[in-house]
Order: C-alpha cells, then sequence, then structure tokens
C-alpha cells in the first residue's frame, strides 16, 4: 500500500469516535507507528483500552495514558508507582497540551508521588524530581494543598509548612510541635516569614530580584515598609496580606492612579480610605472602591482579582478556589450592575440555571465569554458565537461537552477556516466540502457522517482526505479492521518501540 495513506490511516482510526475498543487496542502494536501514542494521550477512551495501555510492555505507552486528560484519572492510579520513573513523572506533569482547565488528580495518586521514597526502577529520576513537575502541573487542588497540615504522612506535613502564611493559626502551632522532628525543624525554617523582625534580617541575603517575593508575601517591618517605597517596590506590598494599616493608607493616596487601584478592592481597607477612593479622580480607581463591599473576606477578593484586568481574550488557567464565597454572594454578584461583578459570577461553574440564563443575554460581551467559558449550562448558542467571534477561546471550547456540533450550517461560507471545519463536520450541512482549498477544512468534511459510503471510498483513496475519511464515525467496523490489516501488514520493519521511548522522554 501507500505510504500516503498508511499513516493517515492510522491517524484517523486512532481517532474515530465510533472505533470499538478491539480496534483501539490494535494500534498500540509497535507496528501502528505513533498513532497509539496520539490515541493513549489525545481522546477518551473505552475502559477495555486504557486496561490494556496500563499493562502495556513498552513505557512510551504508558506515558502517553499518564498525559492523558479525558481519561477518568481514577483509572491512572497503578501509573503512580509504575517501574519506570519516566511514566511517573509524565503523570505527575500532567497534559502535555495547554489546557485551561485540568483535572485534579485524586488524593491516593497525589499522595502516592509525593511521599515515594524512589523515582523508579531505571534511575533516571529523581522522587524529588518528579514532585517538582506535580507542582508545576496544575494538577493539585488547592482543597488538597490545604490538607497538608492535618495529613498523617510526615512529608506532606512539612510540605505544608512551605505556604506557612496561607496556614491558620493552629495549623503553624501544630506543625511547630509537630511529632516528627523534620515537620518540627521544617517549620521552625519557615516561620521566619511572620516575624517582621526576622524578615528585616534576612533581606539583605537576597538578591533584587527576589525581594519582591519578601515585599509581597511577609509580614513587614515599618523599616521594611519604608524600604518599599523607597525602592519603588509598592506593587508587591499592595498585595501583600499582611502588609499593615499604615501602610495601606499610603497606598491609597499614592500619586499613581495605577497603586491606588491595587489596593481599592482590599477586604482590610478601613472605610474611611474606601470613602476617599471612592471620589478619586480616576474612574478605575472609583470603580475598584465601588466594587470594595463585595470584598468583605480574602476568599471574596479573589473572585474579583480573578477577573480585573483581564480582556476579552483572557486565556487565563480556570482553576476552583479552595474556598469559595456563598451562593448568595455570587448571586448577588450575578444581579450587580457593575460588570466586573457579573463577570466573577459568571465564571462561577455552580451558579443557578435561571441566572445563567439572565447572563448569556447580558450586555457586557466579557460577561457572555466567561460564562461560555466557566459554566456548564451555559447554552450551546452561546458557545458557538464565542468560537465564532473569539478565536482565542477556541481550543478550549472545543474541549467542553455542551459545544454544538449541529447547527451550524449557517456559517457555511464563513471567510475563517476554523469555522468553516466546524461547519463541514457537521451531519446537517447537506454537501460538506471536500474541495475546499484549506486542508483542516477537507479534512473535517471528509469526517462527516452523512457522507456516502461511495464517497467515503474516494475520499480514503485520497492522501489529502485519507485521515478524516478514516475518523469517520460512519466507517464501517469490518472496513476499520481491513484497513488496519493493510497498514499492520505493510509495517516498516524497524519497531514503534524506538519510536515510544523517544515520545516518552519529551
Amino acid at each position: 500500500m501507500s505510504d500516503s495513506l498508511r499513516e493517515p490511516w492510522l491517524r484517523g482510526l486512532a481517532f474515530n469516535t465510533a472505533a470499538p475498543s478491539d480496534v483501539l487496542i490494535r494500534l498500540l502494536d509497535g507496528t501502528a507507528g505513533g498513532a497509539g501514542l496520539l490515541m493513549c494521550e489525545g481522546r477518551d477512551l473505552p475502559d477495555a483500552v486504557v486496561d490494556a495501555a496500563l499493562r502495556h510492555p513498552v513505557g512510551a505507552v504508558r506515558s502517553a495514558l499518564a498525559r492523558n486528560p479525558y481519561v477518568d484519572p481514577v483509572w491512572l492510579t497503578p501509573l503512580a508507582t509504575d517501574p519506570s520513573g519516566l511514566v511517573r513523572a509524565h503523570l505527575a506533569g500532567g497534559p502535555r497540551r495547554h489546557l485551561r482547565r485540568v483535572r485534579p488528580l485524586p488524593d491516593d495518586i497525589l499522595v502516592t508521588l509525593l511521599t515515594a521514597k524512589d523515582g523508579g526502577e531505571d534511575n533516571r529520576l529523581t522522587a524529588d524530581d518528579i514532585a517538582g513537575n506535580l507542582d508545576l502541573s496544575r494538577q493539585v487542588s488547592l482543597s488538597f494543598r490545604r490538607s497538608l497540615a492535618d495529613r498523617e504522612h510526615p512529608e506532606l506535613r512539612r510540605r505544608a509548612t512551605w505556604s506557612w502564611e496561607s496556614l491558620t493559626p493552629s495549623q503553624r502551632a501544630g506543625l511547630l510541635d509537630d511529632p516528627d522532628p523534620a515537620v518540627r525543624e521544617e517549620a521552625r525554617n519557615r516561620s521566619w516569614v511572620l516575624d517582621p523582625e526576622q524578615v528585616e534580617a534576612r533581606l539583605p541575603s537576597y538578591e533584587r530580584r527576589g525581594r519582591p517575593m519578601v515585599f509581597g508575601r511577609c509580614a513587614l517591618s515599618p523599616a521594611l515598609v519604608e524600604q518599599c517605597f523607597a525602592d519603588g517596590m509598592v506593587q508587591p506590598l499592595a498585595g501583600n496580606r499582611q502588609a499593615p494599616a499604615h501602610a495601606l493608607a499610603r497606598l491609597a493616596r499614592h500619586p499613581r492612579a495605577a497603586v491606588r487601584a491595587l489596593v481599592a478592592v482590599r477586604p482590610d481597607l478601613g472605610a474611611d480610605l474606601v470613602a476617599e477612593l471612592s471620589r478619586d479622580p480616576d474612574e478605575d480607581v472609583r470603580m475598584r472602591a465601588r466594587l470594595q463591599r463585595f470584598s468583605r473576606t480574602w476568599a471574596e477578593y479573589d473572585m474579583i482579582d480573578r477577573v480585573l484586568d483581564h480582556g476579552p481574550n483572557c486565556t487565563c488557567p480556570i482553576t476552583a478556589p479552595a474556598i469559595p464565597p456563598s451562593p448568595d454572594w455570587f448571586a448577588a454578584c450575578a444581579a450587580s450592575g457593575e460588570p466586573v461583578l457579573r463577570r466573577v459570577a459568571a465564571s462561577w461553574p455552580g451558579l443557578p440555571g435561571e441566572l445563567v440564563a439572565a447572563l448569556a443575554r447580558d450586555e457586557d460581551e466579557e460577561v457572555r465569554i466567561r460564562l461560555a467559558c466557566h459554566h456548564p449550562l451555559a447554552p450551546p448558542r452561546l458557545l458557538l458565537d464565542v468560537f465564532v467571534a473569539r478565536p482565542a477561546h477556541r481550543p478550549h471550547l472545543l474541549t467542553l461537552p455542551a459545544f454544538p456540533r449541529t447547527g451550524t450550517s449557517h456559517l457555511v461560507g464563513h471567510p475563517d477556516p476554523q469555522v468553516r471545519a466546524l461547519t463541514a463536520a457537521d451531519p446537517a450541512v447537506p454537501d460538506p466540502p471536500v474541495e475546499d482549498p484549506d486542508e483542516s477544512v477537507r479534512r473535517a468534511a471528509a469526517t462527516n457522517p452523512g457522507l456516502t459510503a461511495r464517497v467515503l471510498e474516494a475520499l480514503l483513496a485520497d492522501p489529502r482526505t485519507a485521515e478524516g475519511a478514516a475518523a469517520n464515525p460512519s466507517l464501517p467496523v469490518p472496513r476499520m479492521h481491513a484497513l488496519l490489516d493493510r497498514c499492520l501488514n505493510d509495517a516498516p520493519a524497524s519497531p514503534t518501540t524506538a519510536q515510544g521511548r523517544g515520545a516518552a522522554d519529551a
């Protein structure tokens, strides 16, 4: 068979949503090339395929599965103790693709990875290397982080000390008096961040680039507050939750409006300063001062801060707060006349349906965009409207279960090829554009289940559309196996194992 058809057929079959488990498991054969790795990493998989990948002898296959963002992470538990440290590291590192929302790993996987004594039998990584991957992956929920101080394993309690200023007073006291000596020592080594005198003594040891962390997190003496202003480091000071009241008063009266704006929403700002900022000559400062009455706790402040200064094309990671404000607070935000507060409400996935319906018609575009990207009840038509209007959000919207795959015929002929590709796969479109000048549109049109068997066979034989045709869900299962027979029987002599190892190392 032609090499120009083999790879497209294999890739198409790997992502055919109608392919049964026996077809997909055949793609795990080493002679299937990289298609099996792409499949294990890039799509939802039937349980039988997940099980086969978990038990696969080639570590690259298990690594690809470890990076899969679609499979229920409970299935991935065995990979936390995989003999290969690379597999464990890929599980800890999370999906290779940039995703706005990453599902947190179950607590038992997190505990296993964070308390491991070694980095696997291959000795290519240490346990600390793997834990470092986890710290950067966004797969650790905030609720898990908050629970570390009360966990049974001493290593987890030791890690709790790393966020000393975020702990409660009782948690700090417990860690300082922990039964494990290593935890007690770490707690003593971290407790300085809330002692202004110790912070002042340690500051000279920090280079200038490290000082914003100190000024932004630690308890500061009056001398250090003065140094913040002298060094022009008022921005980290404005975000420091330990900042003393006299520092906030100076920041609220700073000559630069951008600095005054940084403190205007803080929950610990005095009523007199809020009143003063509500009359500020700068419109943005006045707006933020109006928001302050909705910022009575740090949890409420955090939700507002997530929205401030983010435009309609913001693609920041979507994470859940450890302790969200009350449902009544979000409802009040949804009814507010301030667009920023309605954007906050639209960002909360727990907002009830009647408020979702109202925000879906909001006059503020950012409210509608945030609702589309964050809320599971956002109307499909809104998701489609945002997809068309805001290309930055398209990768995320396409991952949402409610995103519409039909009802797009009004977009036929749209000048944007990404929009045409969406329409080309719509089964309600009568004449899929298989001859479109854009490759992605042709490939999408070839996946359209409304194509006749005769047309589908012609597209399978054309290298330009073969991948899309092999991914077409209307392709009969016997035909899928027949394509695989041709691909695997005519496979190159070199095994996939070497390619797989390369993929695992990437």
